[in-house]
């Protein structure tokens, strides 16, 4: 797993889904999520891995890198935290919430600062 001492005392669902953007694995980044998961961004909804499947091969075309988990606090089923990520050749200030059940994302919300 990439970056181990950057991924100790994260959420593992948090993990797998920072290893796979980082490796641009679509399928294993699909595998993370429940069939009837849901993101929310400012910009829209997705809703079903088919939805999320057609985000997200859009998403990695511009090769997200994380820079930096800048903030992390977990309970429970929940994850909030915020992040550097390079995205396109540009630093965004990222923000999300992941809620989890069994095992995988059921809820995601992100938010792009900066323009993107």
């Amino acid at each position: 797993m990439p970056h181990t001492d950057r991924n100790k005392g994260l959420h593992p669902v948090l993990v797998r889904q920072l290893a796979a953007i980082e490796s641009r694995d679509l399928d294993g980044l699909m595998e993370n999520y429940l069939p009837d998961a849901a993101l929310l961004r400012f910009e829209g909804a997705w809703v079903g891995t088919a939805a999320l499947r057609e985000l997200f091969t859009g998403y990695l075309t511009l090769e997200p890198v994380l820079i930096d988990l800048t903030e992390y606090v977990e309970a429970d089923d929940t994850v909030f935290y915020r992040a550097a990520v390079g995205l396109g050749g540009a630093v965004a200030d990222t923000f999300g919430t992941l809620v989890v059940r069994e095992g995988r994302i059921w809820r995601q919300t992100v938010a792009f600062v900066d323009g993107s």
